[in-house]
């Protein structure tokens, strides 16, 4: 029976029309300690199989971070699509301190 449950809480709909109450939804099944951080990438570079693949980010919360390497095929395209597009993205991070700015497990393009 707590297995049923937990199914069912897994599965749980979200019928919310704007981008501000999912994300807001989104946090609230993450728990807690998950906190929304934004930015904007103002650069972004491919340099083939040896440098790999960097970015740079400017961080409303202030800072600035680049990576170099260590970003992952879907974590490329989304920042490629903010690049292109709006330059916006959000970092939901449970991230302690600072190292939430080199988090992008969960990561958006933001319109």
């Amino acid at each position: 029976m707590a297995n049923e449950e937990t199914t069912r809480q897994a599965t749980r709909q979200t019928l919310r029309s704007d981008a501000e109450s999912l994300q807001e939804a989104q946090a609230e099944q993450a728990g807690p300690q998950f906190e929304w951080h934004y930015g904007r990438v103002t650069r972004i570079g491919n340099f083939g199989e040896i440098a790999g693949r960097e970015v740079t980010i400017i961080w409303e919360e202030g800072g600035v971070t680049s990576q170099q390497g260590d970003i992952s095929d879907a974590q490329w395209e989304i920042l490629k699509l903010a690049f292109l597009t709006t330059k916006r993205i959000a970092i939901l991070s449970d991230s302690e301190g600072d190292t939430w700015m080199y988090d992008y497990r969960f990561l958006e393009a933001v319109g």
